[in-house]
């Protein structure tokens, strides 16, 4: 964490003739894209898997359809299906799991007490938003920047949701058999992206701008990711908004 708090305040030092006393503030935004560059590679090869479940989606569910009543048979059609077509059945879980540990420290550490002192505009990086209204309400010069942030992250969420609602009514969510409350799931599962609203207005504002970063990288990426015309994307993973 000592080495990751060290780079920030070098990359704050660098920035300081650009952006002044608010130079630790752009070192965290611009530390927090490193780290999501760094980890690309590994969005890649989610991208590549869950384009791959979606590709053997029809077949898996013909299979169960005709399996049904044969649950050995099924796991031994399933297991032959994606070896023929060189398909992992964990493909775009795992990756999406190693980015957890470097996307956690990374909170941890815009969230701990090494930003005490710095600021962003007039907001400290160390504060809360209820530490913002209680100074200025939530039009005073605090305030303010967390309505430049809250903005930003409702326009990134509502990107996000439309395009899993679109995703989810191209590809349906399958769970491997049919489960109660499946359709409640797959109409809670687009308004998750609003969930970093809550996150931004909770954490220390050093945290917050670390979130509205990473989501908005996450946005972004995906839409490159599956801008290939006819490439289709199976249901967003809940968990990188962090």
């Amino acid at each position: 964490m000592s080495v990751f708090a060290s780079l920030v305040e070098r990359l704050a030092d660098l920035l300081q003739p650009l952006f002044a006393t608010t130079a630790t503030a752009a070192a965290i935004v611009l530390f927090t894209m490193l780290v999501r560059l760094a980890v690309h590679p590994l969005s890649r090869a989610s991208a590549r898997g869950q384009k791959a479940r979606t590709r053997i989606a029809p077949e898996l569910a013909a299979l169960r359809k005709k399996h049904a009543k044969n649950p050995e048979r099924l796991r031994k059609a399933i297991t032959e299906l994606h070896a023929r077509e060189k398909v992992s059945p964990f493909a775009g879980i795992l990756p999406s799991l190693l980015q957890a540990p470097a996307f956690l420290l990374m909170y941890h550490l815009f969230s701990g007490d090494r930003m005490t002192g710095h600021t962003l505009l007039a907001a400290p990086l160390g504060d809360h938003w209820g530490d913002a209204l209680s100074r200025g309400g939530v039009l005073g010069p605090e305030g303010r920047v967390y309505l430049v942030l809250f903005a930003l992250v409702a326009a990134v969420a509502t990107f996000t949701y439309r395009r899993t609602r679109a995703q989810l009514a191209a590809q349906p969510l399958d769970l491997g058999q049919p489960t109660p409350g499946a359709g409640a799931i797959a109409q809670v599962m687009p308004l998750l992206s609003f969930a970093t609203l809550i996150t931004v207005a909770v954490v220390p504002l050093a945290a917050a701008l670390y979130v509205v970063t990473s989501t908005t990288w996450t946005a972004v990426e995906r839409a490159l990711l599956f801008r290939a015309p006819g490439a289709k994307e199976g249901p967003a993973p809940v968990a990188t908004r962090a």
